[in-house]
């Protein structure tokens, strides 16, 4: 069991065992390789459309899939992996908090402490003292385990938690999503990965 009710982004979140396997099986080894390209360099921009040249589809029908296959968008599981990967980097390692930052895909400190402190509730550096406070009891646990029990819960997205912190509901509109794949390395991606 996972803790502070985290997600287990198997697919699992929210539905029966079964819904999965009805699901086509190539869209999901698809959706599969863009979540692996993602767990493998989560420090990178992916953008929507870059994942969904990796996986061939649209824009569009990439996020939509993405979310109903793993109980999340794309941008949510980003997230989620970059903040476990900066809390082991924190607790594991003497590095600064901004070479955490860059190594975790952040370009600017105060943006990777906000969002670091939205989804934890507490500031990197305060992170770093309470975990090695306890990392000697952290010790025994196999890392695997550690990691999902620390991976954060994100089912509402950050900017809404911090919208209803404010008691407010203004910010920006959605934006329209092209479906046109137009990332750059696009076609160099379908070439490899094909």
């Amino acid at each position: 069991m996972l803790a502070r009710g985290s997600t287990d982004f198997t697919g699992a979140e929210g539905r029966k065992g079964d819904d999965l396997a009805n699901q086509d099986p190539q869209l999901l080894r698809r959706l599969l390789r863009a979540k692996d390209r993602m767990d493998a360099a989560s420090h990178e921009g992916w953008s929507v459309q870059r994942l969904a040249c990796v996986s061939h589809l649209s824009a569009s029908h990439f996020a939509r899939s993405f979310k109903e296959a793993f109980g999340v968008p794309p941008h949510r599981y980003l997230l989620t992996r970059r903040i476990e990967k900066a809390t082991t980097l924190l607790r594991d390692t003497d590095l600064s908090i901004m070479e955490i930052a860059l190594r975790t895909g952040w370009l600017s400190l105060g943006t990777f402490g906000r969002v670091f402190r939205d989804i934890t509730g507490d500031n990197p550096g305060a992170m770093r003292v309470r975990s090695r406070a306890t990392s000697h009891q952290i010790g025994l646990v196999p890392a695997c385990i550690l990691s999902a029990a620390q991976r954060p819960d994100l089912k509402t997205a950050v900017s809404e938690k911090r919208r209803r912190r404010k008691g407010g509901t203004k910010g920006s509109q959605p934006k329209e999503v092209n479906d046109e794949c137009r990332y750059s390395g696009c076609r160099s991606i379908r070439e490899r990965s094909g």
